[in-house]
């Protein structure tokens, strides 16, 4: 059983090929690191895997649905349903509380479940701190709401896009084992791109993207 499943995909810009010949696999609970060097296409395979971008060849499933023939509603539709982005930005809204803002994904499905938005907050370690505005937090902090924003609508699938990449060596560290350890209990599956090796080591799988592919790393 696969949560995403990838075949064939190629990203040219131009003339420039981005990548090519890329297959993967995605398991419930399972966390893979994607790694690269600057350039390589990391972002961009993420964002042509959560159907904000497009692959020039290759097919992707996405929890049964296959992408590619989704229009740019249906898409969105199984984004809000199906996925949860991790960035490295945070991208929370200033003038919202970390409830609110954990509670937007619930909000586009239309649902109100201010429990729920407690519960993750609390798995996190941030329970305490509903009604605090992001300009109170930390750098660690924010990651937190972001990973609790990311999983508060039960997704299949988290896209992590270098979420430590703000962050100093110990905030870190926090950060990646509360992001596996919440990929696990909620069944879901991550992808994480990371440029950094000990950030790798967190995930069950680790792989190397270049021009040619992916490879085991």
């Amino acid at each position: 059983m696969t949560v995403l499943t990838a075949r064939g995909l190629a990203k040219r810009y131009a003339d420039t090929p981005v990548f090519s010949g890329i297959d993967l696999d995605l398991a419930p609970g399972e966390v893979v690191a994607l790694l690269g060097e600057s350039g390589s296409g990391k972002s961009t395979l993420l964002n042509c895997l959560a159907g904000l971008d497009e692959v020039d060849a290759g097919s992707i499933k996405l929890a049964g649905r296959d992408l590619r023939a989704l229009d740019d509603e249906g898409r969105s539709a199984l984004r809000r349903e199906s996925l949860g982005f991790v960035f490295q930005a945070f991208h929370l809204l200033p003038h919202l509380s970390v409830a609110d803002n954990v509670a937007l994904p619930l909000r586009l499905l239309g649902r109100h479940d201010p429990d729920r938005v407690a519960q993750v907050l609390d798995a996190v370690g941030l329970g305490h701190l509903l009604a605090r505005m992001p300009r109170q937090l930390s750098g660690g902090q924010l990651q937190r709401v972001a990973i609790a924003r990311a999983l508060v609508h039960r997704p299949q699938l988290v896209l992590a896009d270098e979420p430590t990449g703000n962050l100093d060596a110990r905030h870190a560290a926090e950060v990646l084992a509360l992001l596996r350890q919440c990929t696990h209990e909620a069944g879901a599956a991550c992808l994480l791109v990371t440029h950094s090796e000990v950030a790798a080591q967190s995930a069950d799988r680790r792989l190397r993207l270049d021009a040619s592919g992916l490879h085991a790393a």
